[in-house]
């Protein structure tokens, strides 16, 4: 039995890369260290954070020279298939899942932008601010789980640079262990 049969009857849109890739960036952020050890907050609105995140992270690779814009499209549209497919499994109304989805991609867009610039500049106070504000915003400053993030995703960026691009294509993705990498160690997977 093919294991992505049910997952496409729920997300017609986007290559079965697209759904390897997608499956294994939630995964990744599900990782029980990111809520336990870096203090994000286990709730929706946290885990969704966090896919914004990996989504971010590995949008940054396929959009490189040597990355495959295609699938990045195709990744962005089986996400944006899968909120509104929790929404509705949450039970909101058709009528409410547009209201919704539009300020989750404001939301992705402004995060994905903020984070790819400092993973452009490879600034971990410039990431680690950037996520106090978006994980992290009553704190009041970067704490301490904002830099342990920030040092992961430069781990991940590194590490998704490293990778052939067919591996990301197959869902194969080799993130960082997210504890090693939060304390600026070298985060093997």
């Amino acid at each position: 039995m093919d294991p992505l049969r049910i997952f496409r009857r729920f997300f017609p849109a986007g290559s079965d890369n697209a759904y390897h890739v997608y499956g294994a960036l939630v995964a990744q952020a599900r990782r029980p260290y990111f809520y336990a050890g870096l203090d994000v907050a286990d709730t929706l609105d946290g885990r969704f954070d966090m896919i914004l995140l990996h989504a971010a992270l590995v949008l940054h690779r396929l959009n490189a020279a040597d990355g495959d814009k295609s699938l990045a499209q195709d990744l962005v549209d089986v996400m944006f298939a899968d909120l509104d497919r929790s929404l509705r499994e949450m039970g909101v109304g058709d009528l409410s899942v547009a209201k919704k989805i539009k300020p989750m991609a404001q939301a992705f867009s402004g995060r994905a932008d903020a984070y790819g610039r400092a993973l452009d500049a490879g600034s971990t106070d410039d990431l680690a601010a950037a996520i106090a504000r978006n994980l992290f915003p009553l704190a009041g400053d970067i704490s301490s789980s904002a830099r342990g993030i920030a040092n992961y995703a430069l781990a991940a960026r590194d590490a998704l640079g490293a990778q052939q691009i067919g591996e990301i294509r197959a869902g194969q993705i080799a993130f960082p262990d997210p504890e090693r990498a939060s304390r600026g160690g070298e985060g093997a997977p």
